[in-house]
């Protein structure tokens, strides 16, 4: 199977020289398991690279400012690469930089809940939550985070792939469609609107809450 990646930019086209494809790879979107690449140039940059989500997963090319390079390596980024960095040079990088991370885990615990990446969805017990794919990268988001606020305009950046904040309630609406798949599972306790702006999910490994085995209410069918 040909590697593939996802091109983080405000530009929709990936310069020749950076593009992985000319080599075989595979262009994605969405997808959070694959290496991401983020577009370093100060004119095409999608969101602020410190707010990215799951840091050690993305590679900066275009990044020539050698303090910056330093800077997003301290933070986590996987990689970091000046424009004159050869295809070769960041297809092997890139795989080398998965290789390290590891792949994604392909389930995540969050409270009650077991987050299945293969299956993008959650479970609580043997029951599935039937999360819309958007809810699903919306509850892992926030799972990067536990227990701190994510910005909207971070969650639209990382979830919606939007580089500036629209003016609808897009994402209010999908919250509030998420947190009503999670009340049959006792959960809906579990995303938190922060009073600064943004959403955060609810105590930590610590809280009793966190760590309750999984038990979903029965509904009875209308």
């Amino acid at each position: 199977m040909a590697p593939g990646f996802e091109w983080l930019s405000r530009a929709e086209d990936v310069p020749a020289r950076w593009d992985l494809r000319l080599i075989g790879w595979k262009r994605h979107r969405g997808q959070l398991a694959l290496p991401r690449l983020y577009d370093g140039r100060e004119q095409s940059r999608c969101g602020d690279w410190r707010a990215l989500a799951q840091p050690r997963m993305v590679g900066a090319i275009g990044v020539d400012c050698p303090h910056e390079r330093e800077a997003m390596l301290a933070h986590g980024l996987g990689e970091v690469l000046p424009s004159q960095a050869a295809l070769g040079e960041l297809a092997i990088r890139l795989t080398r930089m998965v290789d390290e991370a590891g792949a994604l885990p392909r389930r995540r615990r969050v409270g009650p809940l077991t987050l299945d990446l293969l299956h993008r969805d959650a479970h609580a017990g043997e029951r599935w939550l039937a999360l819309h794919p958007r809810e699903f990268a919306l509850l892992w988001r926030l799972a990067d985070a536990a227990g701190e606020r994510v910005a909207r305009e971070t969650l639209l950046a990382d979830v919606w792939r939007l580089a500036h904040v629209p003016e609808t309630n897009s994402l209010e609406v999908h919250v509030s469609r998420l947190r009503a798949k999670l009340a049959p599972a006792r959960a809906g306790w579990l995303v938190e609107t922060d009073p600064r702006g943004g959403y955060r999910l609810a105590g930590r490994s610590g809280d009793a809450r966190w760590t309750a085995p999984a038990a979903l209410t029965t509904v009875a069918a209308t």
